[in-house]
C-alpha cells in the first residue's frame, strides 16, 4: 500500500495501530484548529504525549505531511472502527468559528483527497449530511466528520460546509467529467422570509465563481441566513431564482445552498 507522493514532509508517529485491519474506502477531513504548517502538525503528532495522529496533515501554506502511513490506523476519529477504514486528514485552521482554512491549505486538500482516492480505487465519493448514512455507510457515503463520533465541532463549519463541494471536484477530477456527482444531500429546511421567491428548475449548468469567500445562504436572497462560504472554482447550479441583494440566485448541486450568480460566470 502505497502513500501520496504530494507529501513533502514525512515524520512518522508511534501513535499508530499497524497494519490497519479494513480496507480503505473512506475520507475523514479534520480541522486542526491551528494555523501551521504540515511540518508543525507532523512535529506535534510525533512528540505530543497525547494519544492522537493523523495519516496526513495540510498545512496554512498548502504543504502536505506524512504522519502515519496509509497502510497503518491512525488515531483520530475517536472511532476505531472508523479510523481502520478511513484516510484521516488534518487541515490547518483558525482557531475560532466557522474555523477557516486558507486558500492554499483547500487547495492542497483537494489534490490530496483526489490522488488517495485514485490510489486506493475509490471511484467516487459520497457525502451526506445525514449523520445516520455517514456511520453506517448507508447510499453509498464514504465520507464521515468526527462530530459523528464525539462530542467536538471538528471539522469546523467552514469545512463540514464544503463537504459536498469537495466531493463534487474530487469526483469530477476522478471521472473526467462536468457533472460533480456523487453528493447525497439531506437539506436543511429553508426559512420563508417575507418577500421571498422559490427556485426554478433548471437544466443543470456549470459556473465559475469568480471571489474569495462568496456566501452560501439557505435561500435566494440576503434576507436568507449564511450557511458558509465556497472559494473560487466550479460548481454545479440546479436552480435559478430572483431574490434581494443579488439578479439572480442560483441553487448548489451539492445542496449545501444559494449563492449570489452575479459573482460567477457560466462556464
Amino acid at each position: 500500500m502505497s502513500n501520496s507522493s504530494l507529501a513533502t514532509y514525512t515524520r512518522i508517529t508511534k501513535n499508530k495501530t499497524s497494519p490497519r485491519n479494513h480496507a480503505i474506502d473512506t475520507i475523514t477531513i479534520h480541522c486542526i484548529v491551528g494555523q501551521w504548517t504540515a511540518k508543525q502538525g507532523c512535529d506535534y503528532f510525533a512528540t505530543t504525549d497525547r494519544q492522537c495522529s493523523a495519516n496526513y496533515v495540510v498545512g496554512k501554506d498548502g504543504s502536505i505531511g506524512l504522519s502515519v502511513d496509509e497502510k497503518d490506523r491512525s488515531w483520530c476519529s475517536s472511532n476505531g472502527t472508523n479510523d481502520n477504514r478511513a484516510i484521516t486528514i488534518e487541515v490547518a485552521s483558525d482557531t475560532t468559528h466557522p474555523y477557516a482554512v486558507t486558500a492554499k491549505a483547500y487547495a492542497a486538500l483537494l489534490d490530496l483527497v483526489t490522488d488517495i482516492c485514485k490510489r486506493n480505487g475509490i471511484k467516487k465519493l459520497v457525502w451526506s449530511t445525514n449523520k445516520n448514512d455517514r456511520v453506517n455507510h448507508r447510499n453509498g457515503c464514504n465520507m464521515t466528520v468526527h462530530r459523528d463520533f464525539a462530542n467536538k465541532a471538528c471539522p469546523g463549519e467552514y469545512l463540514y460546509s464544503r463537504h459536498g463541494e469537495i466531493a463534487a471536484e474530487v469526483n469530477r477530477r476522478l471521472q473526467g467529467a462536468s457533472n460533480g456527482g456523487g453528493v447525497v444531500v439531506t437539506p436543511p429546511t429553508a426559512e420563508k422570509p417575507t418577500g421571498g421567491t422559490t427556485g426554478a428548475t433548471v437544466t443543470p449548468y456549470l459556473v465559475r465563481v469568480k471571489i474569495t469567500n462568496l456566501n452560501i445562504r439557505k435561500g435566494p436572497g440576503t434576507n436568507y441566513g449564511a450557511t458558509g462560504y465556497i472559494q473560487p472554482g466550479i460548481y454545479t447550479i440546479v436552480a435559478e431564482s430572483t431574490g434581494k441583494g443579488a439578479a439572480k440566485w442560483g441553487k448548489l448541486k451539492s445542496g449545501a445552498g444559494w449563492i449570489s450568480l452575479d459573482y460567477a460566470a457560466k462556464t
